[in-house]
């Protein structure tokens, strides 16, 4: 336990932070969240408690489980002052779900470009599963995060990806209309059902195998899972997919192809990268 002197006004996690340098600011804001912080002997659990300079402060924690998230070096695709875009690696998360995570995240390797911002997911426009790669766009100051998101919450982007699934579709291409909840019986999961909300995709195939197909994929809602979730719907679930009956693979084959969306400076932009040659590898496998 250490005693920490305060200054009046103070917030608690800047304090924190800044009298163990070794913590990283996530581990620092995740310990006071999580009521290893006391306050006069008393539990507080908001990071932006303000502090007296009478105020003593102890934090609890053991050193050995606050080892530094590692640096990591990510692609970038745009930079400017107000906002960031990268080619998300497979296997990245975007960021850190609940309990301290000690792996480098998309938010951890976007926190050192943050001004204005703190926190765990701070700077996170949008998401992309751990097992998708390609394009994501990440805020660095209040001001871009709030436009960017306000973009993606009246859809006002224009998202393509692509995905190789199992089997050949009828139509060559269509859209599905089908809404989406969370499936009851797998929480973690979810399903096309008559109480969801409303989700729509299109869809285009771009090149068939024998037992496979390459289709782009354009999403005009952003539901969670959705482009899983219609493809498994229609028996043809996306290839790695484990949690919707995907077949077998070494990953999941659903790669962001391509964002459009006007930066703060409202400059309209089209962000491409091209699609890992993985896919093109698997597809030939199956002639």
């Amino acid at each position: 336990m250490s005693d920490l002197e305060l200054s009046r006004a103070e917030r608690l996690d800047q304090r924190v932070v800044s009298q163990f340098p070794e913590l990283s600011r996530m581990y620092a804001t995740k310990l006071v969240e999580d009521g290893n912080v006391t306050v006069n002997g008393k539990v507080i659990t908001k990071g932006g408690h303000k502090l007296w300079e009478t105020d003593v402060v102890k934090v609890d924690y053991n050193p050995e489980e606050a080892a530094a998230i590692p640096d990591i070096e990510l692609p970038i695709l745009y930079e400017d002052d107000d906002c960031v875009v990268i080619n998300k690696p497979l296997g990245l998360l975007t960021h850190s779900k609940g309990v301290f995570n000690p792996e480098a995240t998309v938010a951890t390797w976007l926190s050192s470009r943050l001004k204005g911002l703190a926190g765990d997911r701070d700077g996170i426009v949008h998401r992309l599963d751990r097992a998708t790669s390609g394009v994501m766009i990440c805020a660095k100051n209040p001001e871009a995060l709030s436009a960017l998101q306000k973009q993606f919450s009246q859809r006002r982007t224009k998202k393509t990806y692509v995905a190789i699934v199992r089997g050949r579709l009828k139509a060559p291409e269509a859209v599905i209309d089908m809404p989406i909840e969370r499936n009851p019986k797998k929480p973690q999961t979810f399903r096309v059902g008559s109480n969801g909300k409303p989700a729509t995709t299109a869809y285009k195939v771009l090149k068939t195998t024998e037992h496979y197909s390459l289709v782009e994929l354009k999403p005009f809602t952003g539901r969670t899972h959705q482009l899983r979730v219609h493809l498994e719907e229609l028996g043809h679930p996306i290839v790695g997919d484990v949690l919707y009956d995907g077949p077998v693979a070494d990953r999941l084959f659903l790669h962001a192809r391509e964002l459009e969306i006007t930066i703060p400076s409202r400059e309209r932009k089209v962000f491409e990268t091209p699609v890992p040659s993985s896919f093109e590898e698997f597809l030939s496998r199956d002639r």
